[in-house]
């Protein structure tokens, strides 16, 4: 596997590959979740890219961007082994020239569907991922992009972005990867304590609750909203910060449930806050 550092080597590097290209972007700290949407990447393209770059414009001042893990040794090993071709893997002068601090650049901005859900609680993070992804896509070229089911929000603020700049490629999801308990895999796993990974789990009950009431008729959004809320509330360590049944491509609130409707769970377990959903 190569891995390249700058821009420059990435596309030169990138050139050299024929057929079709898929991208996998990631900010390290591999799990199987990823490993996933590499081997999905692996299935559909000729050849894989994998990035990893922690994004600074995608933290707010007190979030965790200064702990976020870092692992690019054991990170390119996993990617190796999964037969990735190419790792783009810049610093932050690299992605945002020193010439202007990275709140200076110019910035992708997505509209409403960037301000609902995480967009609400985490105020500006949408356009800091929205305006990665669009260098990272400039950048690579692929002819397919892979990500997780996982960040449904992320999900919807980069169908509408490629929609509207015309990006000439195809966004392929993956479901998402739970541990064998249900956990949904999620970098940020590796900051809960023993006790608070145990704690998590009702985020997967919630949502399986929910399932339940729809699988023996119930459709309402409210009813459903509900019984997900009292699962949670049965883990006192769990601070939720948003239960929601919305519109998967706007992230607009839905009525009732249908497919195509996205039921989306975020909630803080001690210090460390986690995402789930259930795409109906």
């Amino acid at each position: 596997m190569k891995i390249e550092q700058t821009i420059a080597g990435l596309r030169a590097a990138r050139r050299a590959l024929p057929g079709t290209v898929g991208l996998v972007p990631t900010m390290g700290a591999l799990h199987d979740g990823h490993l996933s949407l590499v081997r999905l990447a692996k299935a559909h393209c000729d050849h894989v890219v994998a990035t990893i770059f922690v994004n600074p414009t995608q933290f707010a001042a007190n979030e965790d961007f200064g702990k976020y893990p870092r692992t690019l040794e054991a990170d390119s090993a996993l990617l190796e082994a999964e037969g990735v071709e190419l790792l783009f893997a810049p610093d932050a002068a690299e992605m945002y020239p020193p010439s202007a601090s990275p709140a200076a650049t110019t910035q992708v901005l997505v509209g409403p569907v960037g301000d609902r859900l995480d967009g609400v609680s985490r105020p500006g993070h949408f356009i800091g991922v929205a305006t990665v992804v669009a260098k990272l896509f400039h950048i690579v070229a692929p002819d397919k992009a892979f990500f997780g089911q996982k960040d449904a929000a992320q999900l919807a603020v980069l169908r509408q972005m490629v929609r509207d700049l015309n990006f000439n490629l195809e966004l392929v999801v993956g479901p998402i990867v739970r541990e064998p308990d249900g956990l949904a895999m999620s970098s940020r796993n590796r900051y809960l304590s023993p006790k608070e990974r145990r704690q998590a789990l009702v985020l997967s009950r919630a949502l399986e609750a929910a399932q339940g009431a729809y699988e023996i008729g119930s459709r309402q959004a409210d009813g459903l909203i509900g019984i997900a809320r009292t699962s949670l509330a049965t883990e006192a360590g769990v601070r939720v910060d948003y239960v929601e049944l919305v519109e998967a491509d706007t992230l607009l609130p839905a009525a009732t449930a249908r497919p195509g409707t996205l039921l989306a769970i975020a909630a803080w377990v001690g210090t460390t806050r986690l995402i789930d959903n259930w795409l109906i």
